[in-house]
Formats: structure tokens, sequence, C-alpha cells
């Protein structure tokens, strides 16, 4: 299996804004004209960071490179190269969450942009493609509730068993929306806290379906996607993005960037960083919330973003019991 990725990670892994290219790495592999597979050797050149070669270290899957940076028509031209390379028996566009199923100007949509691109590049592309959604809500980004209609058949219900295989990578990985389908899968349900303004993200029993949707109708939905199908560059894309969606997600990475570096945090104190977190949890437990991410509790706690493994580490050694892999459960009681 070929999984076709985005090299895009959250600044904490890659402090440089927006995706990363072919140029951004050593030790790529050519697999078509236009596209390159990251190995587990490969690396991404200093300053910018990924998670890509790790995932290819600890996953059976073939990684390949997404690269956007000729917009939605460069995007097409690596898809049809893939397929008459793969030869595929399948193309599978999946999201987690559904904002895929956006029609851009919803006013809790955070990061339309990659959706958008990828949903018109499958579109383009002469050879079917099924669009699955897993997890609906999950991203925190457009509620379960508001994706109802938009949703097609069920056609797989995780289990326990189907994340097992990637228990190890969600230990390390960032990713709260895959943190979030991971535990739905194992059965944890209630209401999770995640990072940035904290909004409450409901695990219920629909958080561990996957659904197909209709790509087609999904591409007349989202204005966005409609409006990039002939760029030729990310620029472009982005232009777009502000124009229709009032804001390009680059833009807000470029000023988070702005905002970080400094001097070298202090050492976490373990004791302190406790005594904040029970306060945390009462207050959370007011509140209705039963489970939080570690990327959360790394922000509530006032730690930086590079010490949420750390923190992590100390969490589970002190009360192993509050962890329902990946999460961070919040007890009903004191």
């Amino acid at each position: 299996m070929v999984v076709f990725s985005y090299a895009w990670d959250r600044l904490v892994v890659d402090p440089v804004p927006g995706p990363r290219g072919p140029a951004n790495f050593r030790g790529l592999r050519p697999l078509t004209r236009s596209v390159r597979t990251v190995p587990a050797g490969a690396a991404a050149i200093a300053p910018a960071g990924s998670t890509l070669p790790r995932l290819a270290a600890e996953l059976p899957q073939t990684f390949a490179l997404i690269d956007p940076h000729h917009g939605a028509e460069g995007m097409v031209r690596q898809l049809e190269e893939l397929v008459q390379y793969l030869e595929p028996d399948s193309v599978d566009l999946l999201d987690v969450g559904g904002d895929i199923l956006a029609r851009g100007d919803e006013a809790t949509l955070r990061s339309p942009l990659a959706d958008a691109l990828t949903l018109a590049a499958c579109c383009e592309l002469n050879f079917p493609v099924r669009l699955l959604v897993a997890g609906p809500g999950l991203d925190g980004e457009l509620p379960a509730e508001a994706l109802r209609d938009r949703l097609g058949p069920v056609v797989l219900s995780l289990t326990a068993e189907h994340v097992a295989p990637v228990s190890s990578v969600l230990e390390w990985h960032p990713s709260e929306a895959a943190a979030m389908l991971a535990a739905a899968a194992r059965g944890a349900r209630g209401r999770c806290e995640v990072s940035g303004e904290g909004a409450p993200v409901p695990l219920t029993d629909v958080g561990p379906f996957v659904y197909e949707a209709d790509l087609d109708e999904a591409l007349r939905r989202n204005q966005l996607a409609g409006a990039i199908l002939a760029t030729e560059n990310l620029h472009q894309v982005e232009q777009y993005s502000r124009e229709i969606c009032g804001f390009s997600e680059i833009d807000d990475e470029r000023h988070q960037a702005g905002r970080l570096g400094g001097p070298a945090p202090p050492e976490i104190d373990p004791e302190a960083v406790l005594r904040r977190l029970d306060d945390f949890e009462a207050d959370a437990r007011g509140r209705g919330i039963t489970h939080t991410t570690f990327r959360r509790l790394t922000e509530v706690l006032g730690l930086r973003g590079t010490q949420r493994l750390e923190l992590r580490a100390l969490l589970l050694g002190s009360r192993p019991e509050r962890y329902q892999a990946p999460l961070w459960h919040i007890a009903s009681g004191a």
C-alpha cells in the first residue's frame, strides 16, 4: 500500500510554516518523474522537520510525498503518474473529522486549504476515487451533527484490533484527531478537550465509524476546492483561501512561528506540574470534560510544545491509571 501524504506537521515538529516539498528533504527515493517516496532513512533538512521518516520506519506502508507547490494541476500530475505506475485496485481519499465536506465559510473551520487542494486534485483525476471520512467531528472543526446529511454509508467500524498496529506511533505523534479516533475505537466515550481554544470534542458511538461520501457533491459544496482546480502554484491557492474562507492556514502558521523561539524552557518541576494538573482537572470536571490530549495538557500546564513527551512520561509514571491510550482520562472523582 502506498500512502500519498503531505509533509505538513505542527510547528512543534516543523518550525517552518506551510508544507514541505522534495527540496526540503535528503534521502528521498524517486518513484515516478514527479513523486518521491520517504524511506525510513530520509530526513528533513534543518530547520524544517517531518514525522514522515519515522512513520516510514515504524509502519509497513510506503509513504510518498505530496508536493503541493505547483497547485492543484501539479497534484493531478502526481496522482496520474502514481496511478499509471502502480495500477492500483482503488484510490481512497481519507479525511479524519470531515472538514473536507465543509463549504468554506464555517466559523469553526481552521484548516481548509490542505483538504480543498487534495479534493480538487482527486476530482480532476481520470480514475475512480472513493472519499472516506473517519470519525466525524473528531478534528474539532465541523461538529458531527453538521455532517450527518453529507455522509453516505458506513464502510467500516474501527475497533481496538484495527488501531493496535499504530499504537506505538500514537505514543509520540502529535495528531489529536488521530489520537481521539484511536481512543474512540478502543471504547472511550465522553468529552475531550483539545489544544487551541480547548473546545470539547464529543467521543461518541459514531466516533469509530468510517463513512463513504460523494466526491462530486463534496466538490460542489467546497467553494475553495472548486475555485482552485486550475491553480499552478501554492501562492494562488493561498490567495483563494483568503478570499473565500477569510484566511490562509499558512498565514496563521507564519504568525505563530513569529512568536516561537526564545531561550530554552526551564526544566519541568514535577511537584509544581502535578499541582497545576490537579487544579486543571478539578476545573475540567466542572465543565463535563472526561478526557484531554497531551498537547492540551502541555498548553494548560504552562509548558512548551517541545516538552510534551517529557510531560507525558512524568504523568504516566506518576498516575498511570489515568492513561486511556492515547488520551489522558479525567476521572469523575477527586
